[in-house]
């Protein structure tokens, strides 16, 4: 599995969603504000500061960053978080979290995930510096978390999986948030080949992807030009993306059955719709959003 992506990535993305979730923690508006208080304890001091105040935090996640970037992280931590507690609910026997970066679902969902291991996978000096953010803001970890730390380059996925006691034939909730753009495509597959092995009965997956024509710079969804070059400068290019159509066919190859598919103005409509039906935010067109569960004989 060529995960160098991911090795030189994800401490990026991990930090912009983890603003972004901070920011949003404070919003006063209720289409803006999802509940992650802890991303909040995790951002350095002085941009906490910075993000208690309204102006800035504007200028911060809304006018500097790539047009509607800020209200699709939100949009996406909302989905999740949704699909999280689902699985808490259903009585999931386990989630495994990929790139989990700063991710804080198992800390501010622990009342509900009691009876539910979950995984966070990532790179070493990610967790590491999770370890390190947890004990200086006074947070423990829960005792169903487990962190299985991963060299892309030199160790197999499943092994680890194995080795952390991941169970093959359990009900589980895969999460892949903000991860496969930036896999090649041959990593997307040996991703979802280990899915597809270790997904027990009714195990689901939770995903976002970017249009594969936003790869070849066609220029005709909200924000792609902006959101294009800002991972490029970053050195972030994206390297996998999904045909219009593709989406089924492909989740079909590892024995998934879609359930929802959601893009930008599923997004509006869903989160930033006013009573009145107006919309009150603009979502980022170049990414989607998708629930898929293991299909029957699968």
């Amino acid at each position: 599995m060529a995960g160098r992506r991911i090795d030189t990535t994800t401490s990026r993305t991990a930090q912009w969603t983890c603003v972004s979730r901070a920011a949003s923690s404070l919003e006063s508006d209720d289409h803006y504000r999802s509940d992650d208080r802890i991303a909040l304890l995790l951002v350095p001091t002085f941009l906490r500061l910075l993000l208690h105040i309204p102006l800035t935090r504007r200028l911060i996640c809304q006018i500097l960053a790539p047009k509607g970037i800020y209200a699709y992280t939100i949009a996406r931590t909302k989905y999740i978080d949704a699909a999280f507690k689902q699985a808490l609910a259903d009585g999931f026997d386990q989630i495994l979290i990929f790139g989990a970066g700063f991710d804080t679902r198992a800390l501010r969902f622990q009342p509900l995930a009691e009876d539910t291991k979950v995984f966070e996978l990532d790179v070493l000096p990610i967790q590491k510096s999770k370890h390190d953010q947890y004990a200086k803001r006074g947070l423990s970890i829960p005792a169903n978390l487990e962190f299985i730390s991963i060299d892309f380059d030199k160790e197999s996925l499943a092994e680890k999986l194995d080795a952390a006691g991941f169970g093959k034939v359990a009900r589980s909730l895969f999460v892949l948030e903000g991860l496969l753009m930036y896999l090649q495509p041959e990593s997307v597959n040996a991703t979802f080949k280990v899915i597809q092995e270790f997904a027990g009965e009714r195990s689901a997956v939770v995903f976002d992807y970017v249009r594969a024509s936003v790869l070849r710079q066609a220029g005709s969804h909200y924000g792609e030009r902006e959101i294009a070059k800002s991972v490029a400068k970053a050195g972030e290019g994206w390297q996998f993306g999904i045909e219009e159509g593709a989406l089924e066919p492909f989740l079909t190859k590892y024995d998934l059955k879609l359930c929802e598919h959601n893009d930008a103005q599923d997004l509006e409509r869903m989160y930033f719709t006013d009573a009145s039906g107006k919309i009150v935010a603009r979502v980022n067109g170049t990414h989607c959003l998708v629930r898929a569960e293991k299909a029957k004989g699968g």
